[in-house]
């Protein structure tokens, strides 16, 4: 039997209608959580970016000290309004951010001075007193950055690296665009969308000198991006490097404030370790992470073929290299976030050498002990360095490990930080952890102080009015991780529900967690509305090894769809809720890919889908994601072929609904139209609907009125009628 709950009250199916409505306007509950933290070297001082409650778009910045809270800088005090540089809108595109206001920031090194950019203006502020301050620039500013000394602002305008002083004098060119396609202290599409380096240039700990990327797209190939509701307006030209195209050339330059420059020397190819493969390029295209620290410029490459990665020191006087570590695999090198970085004792910490069931850490040369798969370091504080790991793939915890002493070639074992079940992460200053925690009962953000908690920042966002109530199970062979939601009406020998399946299931991304987040709420409401909901993380998501998570290299659906239907199988047999006979998908991009992919392969299974923002040919998809799991499609044709939802869209039979931001540049609206012609070409009904406007993250009212376009196409899929049975009135329909 399945575990249900009895906590819910006669208001539960009230509220639940206006679920909806909550979703868009706190932009997915969003709205109200504290962000973005930075802890001073002397922990005294945390600086983060949060609206002022659950529905207000506007985020400000915000400074915790002494136990309380002070506003740095609203944004409505500075006339906040005016356009935002292209460069900045991309830039917020790649990080899904979805308010205005102050949405990124940067310090000094002591945490003395902040910058940030509003509407394209720079602006600064004291976190010692004082109000904000304007700063005039030579034009729209993009990502300012103060010196560790705050006394030069870095930032970039129109592709070029500039610099000003914090008292707003001698604007200064630093590197100009040498070509039309090429910019200076910006990243490329691929970094940001794909790697998770969204920087493009950092400064040297003394303040006189910056480690610069340069980023030619002249060879990339264009898309072009338009609102076909406003055709008055032109098309947005970007640089989009599709699997098997020319990526853009990114090389990097010590460039002196003073004006000297210097390039760096980083390898072209891969040494004779690099493995081979049907393709094999160790060409060396990708800057996956750069930094400067005390011991001088760190930075890592990858290959195209993404089986080896190095990382490098850089001298900062000659531009030479010298190799540090070196890291190759067979599938791909997974990246972990954080990594590479140094201790102040020059102990190098990446990710350890694949070997056993969990992914570890190498700390100076010395691994940390089995059994923790490693998601992400997120700090360090004298010789400790703070990381998040799980040792049950529902739980993410935030741990601390002392580097070994040199010489000695042991250390003592990881200290768990968090406690309470749910997932957590950390940002670290001095003896200060900020522990921001999300479980089951929701979201907090606590400061301890030598392990001890000392203060609270405020979480303001609006809790679901569809209060989640899931089961958590292990199902199948493999023990699938999984959650079942069953509406809070629905009673031990009431008729069987329709099942919903709700995953993402692709890689990078868990959604079977013991949190309380949107997705959960949004897999309540909708068991709210007559469905049991079933959420499965299977073979290619994160947290249960590297074996795991590379199960779908060459092939990305076959064991992804068998892990859920294996899932709904052994579900259905513990739990009589369950009716197989009516069973649909769901999803959003990945998930919505393999929603179309489940109606299309198993028909005899799964009777009705909704595939939003779905890659239907993933041939559209860019290089360095779609290549890591199906090589290069001039070399290895068939993988594509195999995965691509045009190839089977012939024999469609079920109900299917396609949705689309016609904005989206990530998944381009092509991949929508390409794959209704060929169904159209075929005689296949479907429905289609397109977002206008909307890009690859749907917020604000769409997101609601989609649930209830989605509920409502599924219930006349499956013969539902009006969802199911009334909590108050058994054997009633709800209204809908």
């Amino acid at each position: 039997m399945i575990p249900t709950s009895d906590a819910t009250t006669d208001d539960t199916t009230d509220e639940t209608h206006r679920f909806p409505e909550q979703f868009g306007r706190t932009h997915r509950f969003s709205l109200g959580v504290p962000r973005g933290f930075t802890v001073s070297p002397d922990g005294a001082r945390v600086l983060f970016v949060r609206s002022t409650s659950g529905t207000d778009r506007v985020s400000r910045l915000w400074l915790y000290e002494d136990g309380k809270e002070r506003l740095l800088a609203d944004p409505l005090r500075a006339g906040h309004g005016g356009p935002v540089p292209p460069e900045e809108l991309a830039r917020r595109e790649r990080a899904r951010e979805t308010s205005s206001g102050v949405v990124s920031y940067a310090t000094d090194a002591q945490v003395r001075l902040a910058a940030f950019a509003l509407d394209g203006e720079l602006w600064v502020v004291r976190t010692d007193g004082g109000a904000p301050c304007r700063i005039r620039t030579a034009g729209p500013v993009v990502d300012p950055r103060p010196s560790p000394d705050g006394t030069l602002i870095a930032y970039v305008s129109g592709g070029a690296l500039r610099t000003v002083t914090a008292r707003g004098t001698d604007d200064r060119l630093l590197a100009a665009p040498d070509g039309d396609r090429v910019t200076y202290g910006l990243s490329d599409y691929v970094s940001a969308e794909s790697i998770g380096r969204s920087r493009g240039y950092w400064w040297s700990p003394r303040g006189d000198a910056l480690l610069v990327a340069r980023v030619d797209t002249s060879m990339v190939a264009r898309r072009y991006i338009s609102d076909p509701a406003r055709p008055e307006r032109p098309a947005r030209e970007m640089a989009y490097p599709a699997a098997g195209s020319a990526n853009a050339e990114v090389s990097l330059h010590l460039m002196r404030v003073s004006g000297e420059r210097l390039a760096v020397r980083l390898p072209r190819e891969a040494d004779a370790d690099h493995p081979e493969g049907v393709w094999t390029d160790p060409s060396f295209e990708y800057v996956v992470s750069a930094a400067w620290d005390g011991h001088g410029p760190l930075v890592s490459v990858q290959t195209r073929d993404q089986r080896s990665v190095h990382v490098l020191a850089v001298d900062p006087g000659t531009g030479g290299t010298s190799v540090l570590s070196r890291a190759h695999d067979r599938a791909w090198v997974a990246l972990r976030p954080g990594t590479p970085s140094r201790l102040p004792c020059g102990a190098l910490v990446v990710p350890a050498r694949p070997g056993g069931d969990t992914q570890g850490l190498e700390v100076g040369g010395v691994p940390t002990p089995p059994g923790l798969e490693v998601r992400e370091v997120v700090g360090s504080s004298g010789g400790r360095v703070f990381f998040t790991a799980s040792e049950e793939p529902t739980e993410v915890h935030v741990w601390s490990y002392e580097a070994a002493a040199p010489g000695s070639g042991a250390a003592a074992a990881p200290v768990r930080v968090s406690e309470a079940p749910g997932v957590h992460t950390a940002a670290v200053g001095g003896p200060t952890v900020v522990l921001d925690s999300r479980t089951p009962d929701g979201q907090t953000v606590t400061v301890l102080r030598d392990g001890t908690p000392v203060g609270r920042i405020a979480v303001l966002a609006e809790a679901p009015l569809a209060v989640p109530r899931p089961a958590a199970l292990s199902l199948g062979k493999r023990e699938l991780r999984s959650r079942l939601y069953l509406p809070s009406w629905h009673r031990p020998g009431d008729a069987p529900l329709p099942v919903l399946l709700s995953p993402y299931a692709g890689h990078g991304m868990q959604v079977v967690l013991k949190v309380r987040t949107w997705w959960v709420a949004v897999a309540q409401w909708f068991a709210e509305q007559g469905f049991a909901v079933l959420v499965t993380d299977g073979r290619g998501t994160p947290g249960r090894g590297e074996a795991w998570e590379k199960s779908v290299h060459g092939d990305r659906l076959t064991a992804v769809l068998d892990d859920q239907i294996d899932a709904l199988h052994a579900a259905a047999a513990r739990c009589s809720a369950l009716d197989p006979a009516r069973v649909a998908m769901r999803g959003w991009s990945f998930s919505g890919y393999l929603a179309a992919a489940a109606v299309l392969r198993h028909p005899e299974i799964f009777h009705a889908a909704v595939a939003g923002a779905a890659p239907a040919d993933r041939r559209l998809y860019d290089t360095h994601w779609e290549e890591r799991f199906l090589g290069h499609p001039d070399v290895l044709p068939e993988n594509y072929q195999r995965n691509s939802l045009l190839a089977e869209a012939a024999g469609l039979t079920r109900p299917l609904m396609l949705v689309h931001g016609l904005a989206d540049d990530n998944v381009a609206v092509a991949h929508m139209l390409r794959f209704s012609a060929v169904l159209l070409a075929a005689g296949r009904p479907h429905t289609v609907l397109p977002l206008s406007g909307a890009g690859h993250l749907v917020t604000r009212e769409a997101a609601g009125n989609l649930l209830l376009l989605e509920r409502d196409f599924l219930r006349k899929s499956l013969g539902v009628e009006h969802g199911g049975t009334d909590a108050r009135t058994p054997g009633r329909t709800p209204k809908p």
